[in-house]
């Protein structure tokens, strides 16, 4: 396995943190990982992505050219990294924000409502956690249990009550996959 992942949005949209617990997953499983991230001019509104790469073998840079898969929770960052996208990669599409479809008949889409079903949540800053239980059920790239027990780690102390809706935010975003994980 070499998965290379561009994670993009805006500031405060949660993209880093998402891709930071990826490459903790997958360090949990005992894989090499790198995870990078690039910051716009402004912290919160501004642009925010990272790179995470999820490898079997070492990886000899954490520079992304042609991602494996693209997680974009904005319109801009759709525009700017689709076409970078790797024939035959994979990209998942926040369809609450962003009604642009994905224009590359080479790349599979996944439309996963996340802005929306955060809200139904109670807690909209759970989009990103939405993705990501999307992102591992379509991939297989780690396990949702391990996703689990690192979100127990995250959240200690006070933060502990953010758990419950972390952990239906992770499972709403696994059910709106409905196929076995994707492979190339």
């Amino acid at each position: 396995m070499n998965r290379r992942i561009i994670l993009s949005g805006f500031g405060g949209q949660g993209v880093l943190s998402l891709g930071k617990n990826l490459a903790e997953a997958g360090l949990e499983e005992g894989r090499e990982v790198s995870w990078v991230p690039a910051y716009g001019p402004e912290m919160r509104g501004g642009t925010a992505n990272c790179s995470v790469i999820i490898s079997d073998n070492r990886i000899g840079s954490p520079l992304i050219e042609h991602p494996t898969e693209l997680i974009v929770m904005n319109r801009p960052s759709l525009i700017k990294f689709e076409p970078l996208v790797k024939t035959g990669g994979l990209v998942f599409v926040d369809s609450s924000t962003i009604s642009d479809k994905v224009q590359r008949e080479d790349l599979h889409a996944f439309y996963i409502p996340c802005d929306s079903i955060a809200k139904e949540l109670g807690n909209g800053k759970a989009a990103n956690i939405v993705m990501l239980g999307a992102f591992v059920k379509a991939t297989g790239i780690v396990k949702l249990e391990t996703i689990e027990h690192i979100m127990h780690e995250i959240f200690t102390g006070a933060k502990a009550r953010f758990i419950p809706v972390n952990l239906e935010a992770l499972k709403r975003g696994a059910d709106c996959v409905t196929h076995t994980p994707l492979s190339y």
